[in-house]
C-alpha cells in the first residue's frame, strides 16, 4: 500500500529555507516538514494523507531542494543535472532535521563507531527521463541519479506507481541525489500504466508488474555504468512489491530494503483486519482508483499522452468490488504473500517500520522467519521513512549507504557486525506525548525471537489478577458505537481511549510497583458464549496512569467465524463456550510504576471495520480467560546506537476528537480536504487534490452504517488540463453489501469517460 504520516500536519516554515553545502546552494520551496512527508501517500493512508487518505498534493506545497545550477535539456525529454560537490554543508537556516535538506546534511558528517565513515560527495547526473523495453513491447518511463568519476557503480531501484515526474518528485529527490553522491546510482521506475510508463494497472503487485520488475533490474545490471549489482528498497506499495520481486531471485538482485511492508495481503495489508472487512480497504481503493487512472506528461510521452490516458481509463476496474469479492483468505490473497513460502527469499534483507505503523506487526515474523542473513529496526515513528519522521527519526541516509555498500560493493562498513534486532523502548505512547520526541531509549537484541518470561494475568470481574476469582459469570454487550477513539487503521495516532473504554468491558491490573517494559505480541484465551453466530472480539490494551487517563498500547480485532481458519471459515455454535486465542500486535512499551494495566474488550470497532449483521451478547466465566505479556528484563549496560538520532520541534496534536450519537442516536464521522493547488519545480506542473468522506451509524443498528468517500486529483498545465474523480458508497442489508463505486475523468472542461457500477456482493461471515 502507501504513506502518509499523520504527525506532520503542524509543522510550519516561514518561507523558503535555504541551505549552502561549500560553493552550492540550494532553496527549499514550500513547507519542508509538511510537504515530504506528505509526500509519501499512498494511502494519505499513505501510502499519504491529509486527514487521513489523501494525495500528498494536499500539503501546503510540494518542498524541494534544488541546486541553482546548469540544466541541459535536449530534444528526447532527456534532461541531465550535473552536480558538483565540493566541501562539507553548513546550514544557515532550518526548521527540522527531517525536511529534505538535512537528510545529505546529516548523511555526509556520518561514521560508525567502528571507524567507517561515509565517502566523500561525488558528482552525480541525473537523467529525468529514459525508456526501459519490456518483454511485450511496453516501455516503461525511469529517472536516473548516475555518480560520475567511479564507474562502474551499483544501483539500487524503487518502483511505485506514484508518479515520479511530479507527485513523488521532491521525496526522489532527496533520496537519488544522497545515494548517488555517496557512489551507489538509484532509479526510480514507474509502475507499468501508471506516472509516464506506458500499458495499463489493473491491480496491485499484479504477475505484469513483478515480472517488469525483474526485468528493470536486469537492465539496470546491464548498463556501462553499472557494476552489475542492484539493490532494491521502498515504503508501503515499494516495500511490499520488493519482497514480492525478491522472492523471484532475479540474479543481479543482491541486496533489499523493505519498510511499511507487509507479508500476508489478507491479514497484514488494509484490506482485512484479522478477517473483518477494514474500511482502509476503500479509502485506499477509493484513492487507487484516481493512481491508476492518471494521465502521463505531455513533457515525457510527448502527443501520445492522451492515447495512453485513455488506454487505462478503459482498463481501470471495478477494483472494490474486485477486493470484496474476496471476503476469506483465498488464493487471490495468497498471490504475492511471502508467508506462503518464506524460504523463497535467499538474499540479505534489512527490514524497516515503526511502532506507530500498521505494518509493523509483519517485521517481526519475517525477521524470524526469513533464513538469509536479516536485519530488523523499529522506531518510534508511522508509516514513513525514519529520515522523514518527526517529532524522533533518524540520519538514515547513513545507516542505508553502510546496507548497501556492504551489500552491492563488498565494502566493509561493520554493519553486519551489529545487533540483528534494533527497536525504540518508548516511555509513553505517541498520543500522551503530544507531538513532543519522544522520551525512551534504543535497545537491540542479537536474535530474534527472544524468548522472555510470560506474566500471566487472569480476566476477574473486572480485574486482571494474578488468581482466579470464579464463580462470577461476566456479561458483556456493547454500550454504544466503540471506536470513534481511534477511527483509523493506518498511522493515525488514536485519542485517550476513555471515551471507548467507558463503551467496553475492562478489566485493570493493581498499580505496579516497579515499571514493566513490554517486548513482543500480548496473547490472550478468551472462553466465551455468543448469542449470535457471527461476531467479533476486539481487545485493547492500554496504560492507565494515576490522573485515570486510559492510553492504547496496542490492540488485536478477530473475525471470531475466521477463528480456526482464515480461509475457511465457521460460525459460532450459539451458546457453546469457545476457546478464543488472541494476538494482539506486537509493541515495545515501558509502563511506568503507579499505572495499572487495562484489557479493553468489545465486538465492534467502528468505523475500522465493518459491524456484524446483529449485535451479539458475550458471557464469559470470571477467572477462566487470560492474558500473557511478554516483558523484557532491561539491560544492565545501554547497547551502543550508531545511527544519529533527529529531533524536531513540537507539533501541535491532531489525535482524533471521539464521537457520541446525537438526538436520534446517529453518529456521523466527516473528514474533507479542501482542494490546494501547488506547483512542482522541476516539472512545471499545478497538482491539486480533495477528499471528502462521511461514515454513519445508527446506536444499536448495525445495518444502518454506511461509508462513502470522494477524492479528486488534477494536473495543469498551460493548455494541459487533467483532472480525475473517484468516488464509492458502502451499504448493507442482513445478507449482502451494496457497493457503488464511480470514476470519472475530463480535460479541458470535456469528460474523457464516466465509469460507473453497482454490486451486491454476499457477506461471507462478516
Amino acid at each position: 500500500m502507501t504513506v502518509s504520516p499523520h504527525f506532520c500536519d503542524s509543522l510550519d516554515s516561514v518561507g523558503p529555507l535555504r541551505m549552502t553545502c561549500g560553493r552550492r546552494t540550494f532553496w527549499n520551496e514550500g513547507n519542508p516538514a509538511v510537504d515530504v512527508r506528505l509526500l509519501h501517500a499512498r494511502r494519505r493512508f499513505i501510502r499519504a494523507r491529509c486527514g487521513f487518505w489523501a494525495h500528498p498534493q494536499n500539503a501546503r506545497g510540494p518542498s524541494r531542494w534544488h541546486e541553482a545550477s546548469r540544466v541541459v535539456e535536449d530534444d528526447q525529454y532527456r534532461k541531465e543535472i550535473r552536480v558538483v560537490t565540493t566541501t562539507g554543508p553548513t546550514l544557515q537556516r532550518r526548521t527540522v532535521l527531517a525536511s529534505a535538506g538535512a537528510l545529505w546534511l546529516a548523511a555526509a558528517c556520518g561514521h560508525t563507531s567502528n571507524g567507517w565513515k561515509l565517502p566523500a560527495p561525488i558528482a552525480f547526473r541525473v537523467i529525468e527521463h529514459e525508456w526501459v523495453p519490456m518483454r511485450d513491447g511496453v516501455r516503461l518511463s525511469v529517472r536516473l541519479w548516475i555518480p560520475e568519476g567511479i564507474t562502474p557503480s551499483p544501483a539500487v531501484l524503487e518502483c511505485i506507481p506514484y508518479r515520479k515526474r511530479d507527485l513523488y518528485r521532491a521525496y526522489d529527490d532527496i533520496w537519488g541525489e544522497t545515494l548517488a553522491s555517496a557512489g551507489v546510482a538509484f532509479a526510480r521506475l514507474d509502475v507499468r500504466g501508471t506516472g509516464d510508463s506506458e500499458g495499463a494497472i489493473t491491480d496491485e503487485y499484479s504477475e505484469a508488474e513483478l515480472e517488469d520488475c525483474v526485468e528493470a533490474i536486469g537492465w539496470l545490471a546491464r548498463q556501462s555504468w553499472c557494476n552489475g549489482s542492484v539493490g532494491m528498497r521502498g515504503l508501503s506499495w515499494g516495500g511490499i512489491n520488493t519482497l514480492q520481486v525478491a522472492a523471484r531471485r532475479p540474479p543481479a538482485l543482491k541486496a533489499i530494503m523493505p519498510m511499511g511492508c507487509c507479508d500476508n495481503r489478507y491479514t497484514d495489508d488494509a484490506h482485512f483486519i484479522g478477517g473483518a472487512l477494514a474500511r482502509a480497504n476503500f479509502q485506499w481503493g477509493v484513492l487507487f482508483k484516481s493512481v491508476m487512472a492518471g494521465p502521463p506528461d505531455p513533457a515525457i510521452v510527448g502527443d501520445a499522452w492522451r492515447e495512453m490516458w485513455q488506454q487505462r481509463l478503459h482498463a481501470t476496474p471495478a477494483i472494490l468490488a474486485d477486493w470484496l469479492n474476496h471476503q476469506r483468505q483465498d488464493a487471490y490473497w495468497r498471490r504475492g504473500s511471502i508467508s506462503e513460502d518464506y524460504a523463497s527469499i535467499k538474499i540479505p534483507t534489512y527490514l524497516v517500520s515503526g511502532w506507530d505503523d500498521s505494518y509493523a506487526t509483519p517485521v517481526l515474523r519475517l525477521l524470524e522467519k526469513l533464513t538469509a542473513p536479516t536485519k530488523a529496526l523499529i522506531g518510534p515513528w508511522g508509516h514513513t521513512y525514519p529520515n522523514l519522521a518527526t517529532p524522533s527519526g533518524l540520519n538514515w541516509a547513513y545507516e542505508e549507504l553502510r546496507w548497501w555498500r556492504h551489500w552491492l560493493t563488498g565494502e566493509r562498513t561493520g554493519i553486519m557486525d551489529e545487533s540483528r534486532f534494533r527497536c525504540f523502548m518508548p516511555d509513553k505512547t505517541s498520543s500522551e506525548a503530544g507531538g513532543v520526541p519522544m522520551s525512551g531509549r534504543w535497545i537491540a537484541e542479537p536474535d530474534w525471537p527472544r524468548r522472555y518470561p510470560s506474566r500471566r494475568y487472569v480476566l476477574n470481574e473486572g480485574a486482571l489478577g494474578g488468581e482466579p476469582v470464579r464463580g462470577v459469570q461476566i456479561v458483556h454487550r456493547d454500550k454504544g458505537v466503540v471506536g470513534t477513539a481511534k477511527p483509523e487503521w493506518l498511522d493515525r495516532l488514536p485519542a485517550e481511549q476513555s471515551h471507548d473504554d467507558a463503551l467496553s468491558t475492562v478489566f485493570d491490573s493493581r498499580p505496579l510497583t516497579e515499571p514493566l517494559e513490554l517486548m513482543g505480541a500480548p496473547s490472550a484465551r478468551i472462553s466465551l458464549t455468543s448469542d449470535k453466530p457471527q461476531a467479533n472480539l476486539v481487545l485493547r490494551l492500554c496504560e492507565v496512569r494515576p490522573d485515570g487517563k486510559s492510553w492504547l498500547v496496542t490492540w488485536g480485532v478477530l473475525n471470531l467465524t475466521r477463528r480456526d481458519s482464515m480461509s475457511e471459515p465457521r460460525p459460532l455454535e450459539v451458546d457453546q463456550v469457545h476457546a478464543i486465542d488472541l494476538q494482539l500486535r506486537p509493541i515495545a512499551h515501558r509502563f511506568s510504576a503507579g499505572s495499572r494495566i487495562r484489557l479493553s474488550l468489545c465486538e465492534g470497532w467502528w468505523p475500522q471495520i465493518w459491524p456484524s449483521p446483529e449485535t451479539p451478547t458475550f458471557r464469559l466465566a470470571s477467572g477462566v480467560s487470560t492474558l500473557d505479556l511478554p516483558f523484557r528484563i532491561p539491560e544492565d549496560v545501554a547497547a551502543p546506537f550508531p545511527i544519529q538520532e533527529t529531533r524536531s520541534a513540537a507539533a501541535a496534536s491532531s489525535l482524533p476528537v471521539p464521537i457520541s450519537p446525537d438526538a436520534d442516536g446517529r453518529v456521523r464521522l466527516v473528514t474533507s480536504s479542501p482542494e490546494q493547488a501547488y506547483k512542482v519545480a522541476g516539472a512545471d506542473v499545478e497538482l491539486s487534490s480533495s477528499r471528502e468522506e462521511v461514515c454513519e451509524i445508527v446506536v444499536g443498528d448495525p445495518l444502518s452504517s454506511q461509508w462513502r468517500q470522494t477524492v479528486r486529483s488534477s494536473w495543469r498545465r498551460g493548455d494541459w488540463n487533467c483532472a480525475v474523480e473517484a468516488s464509492y458508497e458502502l451499504t448493507c442489508d442482513g445478507s449482502a453489501f451494496r457497493l457503488k463505486e464511480s470514476l470519472r475523468a475530463w480535460t479541458g472542461g470535456e469528460d474523457v469517460i464516466r465509469l460507473s457500477n453497482e454490486a451486491r456482493i454476499p457477506r461471507d461471515h462478516i
